[in-house]
C-alpha cells in the first residue's frame, strides 16, 4: 500500500460523505457513499477473506482516495449517483443510457398557451408531462391532440396581431387568437380538455365534452354539436387503444430484471393512470459478483437520480439492499417527489401478476440481445477473415486502427485515430490529435506528425509498463494494432510508413485507403488491392473510413466553431465566463460593450468599477474603429 495513502486512511472523518478510489494513473475506478467514511473505507483494507473477487480486485488497484464530506447520507446518495455518471467507474455497477427522453409541454406562462415536444425540463411555468419513452408516439398524441383541439401553433411566444388569420385557421387546425377570433376564456377551455387528457382523466374529459355536446344540441348550434362529437368520437379510439394494466388507476414504475452472463437487462415499465404508457430496458454490466438485490438497489439509485419524474409506487422485484439503504433511498424519492412514495416487493395479487410479467419481458429482451450481439459477432468476425485473405495477411487483423486529417485551407487542422476490434468499433480507445508541427494544408506532414505521436507514446508506456510504472490497463497506447489504414493513397501511405520506420514499429502492415474508388495500396506494390464489391471485407473498410472521417470532422468543427465564435472578451483578466455571459446578454454584443459608459458596465450584475475601465481599456481598438467607422459615415 502507498504511503501516502495509509496517512489518509489514518486521517480519514467519521462523517457521512463519498469516496472516490483512484488507480495508478489518477483515474476514478470506483465511487461508494458512507454514513461513516472512516469505518467504510478502512472495511476495504482489512482481511481480504471476507471480499468477494471483485472487490479484491479493486482493492489490488487502489493507489490514492478522495473523500468528499456532505451534511447526511441523503446528500451522499445524491453526489454518488452524480460522480458515477461523471467518471464511469470501472469497479461501480453502470446505467449506461444517455438517452434524453421528449416531454410534452403546455405552455401556461403564455397568454395563448401552445403544446410543443420538448427534451429539456424548465423551470418556466409551463406544465410537462412524460417523460416518454417514444418520440413517435409522442408525435402522434401531439397530431391527435392539434386534431381534437384547434389550438395556434406559430413559433412566437405571443402570437403577432394580425388582420387575416393564416391558413391553418380555415382548415379548423386553429382558433386565430391572432386575429381575435377566440376569446381567451374559450381557449382556456380547450387547454383545460388537453392538460385533462394528459393526466389520464380521460373519461372526465369524455363525460365535460358529451355534456357540451348535448348543450350545444339543445341550443340549436348544431355545427358546435358536430365538432363536439367528432372529439368524443377521437377520443374514444383513444382510449379503446390503451390497455388498462391497473384498477386503481395509479402511477406506477413496474422493475424487474433476467441475468445472463456477466450482463443483467433491467426492464421498466411506466404505467400512468392504471395504462401502460411504455417501458424501457438497460444493460448493465460487470454484475456477476453481485447479488440480485444489490444490482436493483444499484438501478433504483442511478435511474431516479437522472430521472425528472417520481411515481407514486414503484413495484421491485426483489428488495432493496437493506433497510439502512431502502429508507434512505425512499427520503430521496419523497424529496424528489415532494409527496409520498412506496417502495413495494409484491408478493401475491395482480401486482406480483404485473413484475412477473415485466419479468419475463426482461427475460426475453436479454435473449434477443444476446442473439443479435452473437449474430453481429459472427458476422463481422467473418469480414476479418475476410480482409486477412484479400490482404494475405499472416494473422487475422483482430485490431485496425485506421487514420484521417481534416483541415480547411489548412486551418485547425486535426487528426482521428479511430479503432475496431473483431470487425466490431472499440470506441473507448478512439483518440483525436491536434496538429502542432504543421503549417498549412499539408496532409502528408500532418499525417506523419499523427503516426510519429501515435507510437511514440506506444513506445514510452511499453517502457513503463515494464519497470512497474504504470497498470496496464491504464495503458492507452500500449496496444498495437494487426493492422493500420490511412484515409488517403500513395502520399499518406509513403509519409506514414516513413514515421512508423524512424518509431521502430514499421513491422505492422500499413495500407493506404484511396478515396474515390476504395482501393488499398501497399508500399511494396505499385497497384491497387481492389476488394470485391459487395464483400464483407469491403463492407468493414468502408465502415472503419467513415467512421475515422466522422470523428476527425467532428473534432475539426468543434474547433473552427470555437475559433469563429470566441469572443473580444477572452482573456481580460477578471471577465471569466459568467461575467463574459452577463454582459453579452445585457449589452447583446461586444460592440455595444465597447461604446458603453464605465458607469453602464459597472451596473451589470457581478461587475465593478475597476473591472467596467479594464473592459473599456482591452476593447479601446474596437471602439476606435468603431468611431472611425462612424465618422467616414458621416462625411
Amino acid at each position: 500500500m502507498h504511503i501516502a495513502l495509509q496517512e489518509k486512511l489514518k486521517s480519514l472523518p467519521e462523517k457521512p460523505g463519498v469516496y472516490l478510489y483512484k488507480d495508478e494513473a489518477g483515474q476514478v475506478i470506483y465511487v461508494g457513499k458512507a454514513i461513516n467514511l472512516k469505518n467504510r473505507v478502512r472495511s476495504y483494507f482489512q482481511s481480504s477473506r471476507n471480499l468477494n473477487a471483485k472487490t479484491q480486485a479493486l482493492v489490488a488497484r487502489i493507489c490514492d482516495l478522495e473523500t468528499i464530506v456532505t451534511d447526511s447520507e441523503l446528500e451522499a446518495l445524491i453526489l454518488e449517483c452524480n460522480l458515477i455518471k461523471e467518471h464511469k467507474p470501472r469497479y461501480n455497477i453502470m446505467l449506461r443510457d444517455d438517452k434524453t427522453y421528449p416531454y410534452l409541454k403546455v405552455t401556461l406562462q403564455e397568454t395563448y398557451p401552445r403544446l410543443l415536444i420538448t427534451r429539456r425540463l424548465e423551470k418556466d411555468g409551463a406544465k410537462y408531462f412524460g417523460p416518454y419513452t417514444s418520440a413517435g408516439a409522442v408525435r402522434e398524441t401531439v397530431e391527435l391532440l392539434r386534431t381534437l383541439f384547434p389550438l395556434r401553433t406559430c413559433s412566437r411566444r405571443e402570437p403577432d396581431r394580425r388582420q387575416r388569420p393564416c391558413l391553418n385557421h380555415h382548415i379548423g387546425r386553429c382558433l386565430a387568437p391572432c386575429a381575435g377570433r377566440v376569446p381567451r376564456r374559450e381557449y382556456m377551455a380547450l387547454i383545460g380538455s388537453i392538460v385533462a387528457f394528459l393526466e389520464g382523466k380521460e373519461e372526465e374529459l369524455r363525460k365535460r365534452l358529451q355534456g357540451e355536446m348535448e348543450e350545444a344540441a339543445e341550443n340549436l348550434e348544431f355545427e358546435r354539436a358536430a365538432t363536439l362529437r367528432n372529439r368524443i368520437r377521437a377520443l374514444d379510439q383513444v382510449m379503446e387503444k390503451q390497455k388498462v394494466f391497473s384498477t386503481d388507476l395509479a402511477d406506477q414504475d413496474v422493475i424487474a430484471m433476467a441475468r445472463g452472463f456477466n450482463q443483467v437487462c433491467v426492464q421498466i415499465f411506466f404505467i400512468r393512470g392504471g395504462k401502460l404508457l411504455g417501458r424501457e430496458h438497460y444493460i448493465l454490466e460487470g454484475t456477476d459478483e453481485m447479488d440480485r438485490s444489490e444490482v436493483i438497489t444499484a438501478f433504483v439509485k442511478q435511474y431516479y437520480s437522472r430521472s425528472d419524474f417520481v411515481p407514486r409506487e414503484i413495484l421491485l422485484q426483489e428488495p432493496l439492499e437493506s433497510a439502512e439503504e431502502e429508507e434512505l433511498i425512499n427520503r430521496f424519492l419523497r424529496e424528489k417527489r415532494q409527496g409520498r412514495v412506496e417502495l413495494r416487493v409484491p408478493k401475491r395479487g395482480d401486482k406480483l401478476k404485473l413484475v412477473e410479467m415485466v419479468a419475463k419481458n426482461a427475460l426475453l429482451t436479454l435473449e434477443q440481445l444476446q442473439n443479435e450481439q452473437q449474430r453481429k459477432k459472427s458476422m463481422t468476425e467473418e469480414a476479418v477473415l475476410d480482409l486477412q485473405r484479400y490482404l494475405g495477411l499472416d494473422e487475422p487483423p483482430w485490431r485496425i486502427e485506421c487514420f484521417d486529417i481534416s483541415n480547411t485551407m489548412g486551418k485547425e487542422s486535426v487528426a482521428s485515430m479511430v479503432v475496431f476490434e473483431g470487425g466490431a468499433p472499440k470506441k473507448s480507445d478512439y483518440r483525436r490529435f491536434r496538429i502542432k508541427t504543421v503549417e498549412g494544408p499539408n496532409d502528408f506532414a500532418s499525417m506523419a506528425e499523427v503516426l510519429t505521436r501515435r507510437f511514440n507514446r506506444a513506445r514510452e508506456e511499453a517502457r513503463e509498463v515494464d519497470a512497474g510504472h504504470l497498470d496496464p490497463m491504464s495503458a492507452k497506447f500500449a496496444t498495437l494494432p494487426d493492422l493500420v489504414i490511412v484515409d488517403g493513397g500513395k502520399g499518406q501511405l509513403s509519409s506514414a510508413r516513413e514515421a512508423m520506420a524512424r518509431t521502430g514499429y514499421d513491422n505492422i502492415a500499413t495500407y493506404g485507403l484511396a478515396k474515390e474508388n476504395e482501393w488499398l495500396f501497399h508500399e511494396s506494390n505499385p497497384d491497387p488491392i481492389i476488394l470485391p464489391r459487395g464483400s464483407r471485407a469491403l463492407y468493414l473498410i468502408q465502415r472503419i473510413r467513415d467512421e475515422a472521417h466522422r470523428f476527425a470532422i467532428t473534432y475539426h468543427r468543434q474547433l473552427r466553431t470555437r475559433a469563429q465564435t470566441a469572443s473580444a472578451l477572452d482573456g481580460i483578466a477578471g471577465i471569466g465566463p459568467k461575467r463574459r455571459t452577463a454582459l453579452l446578454r445585457h449589452f447583446g454584443s461586444v460592440k455595444a460593450i465597447a461604446a458603453a459608459t464605465v458607469a453602464q458596465l459597472a451596473a451589470v450584475e457581478g461587475m465593478t468599477e475597476a473591472l467596467a475601465e479594464q473592459v473599456l481599456s482591452a476593447l479601446k481598438p474596437l471602439r476606435e474603429n468603431g468611431q472611425a467607422g462612424n465618422a467616414e459615415k458621416s462625411v
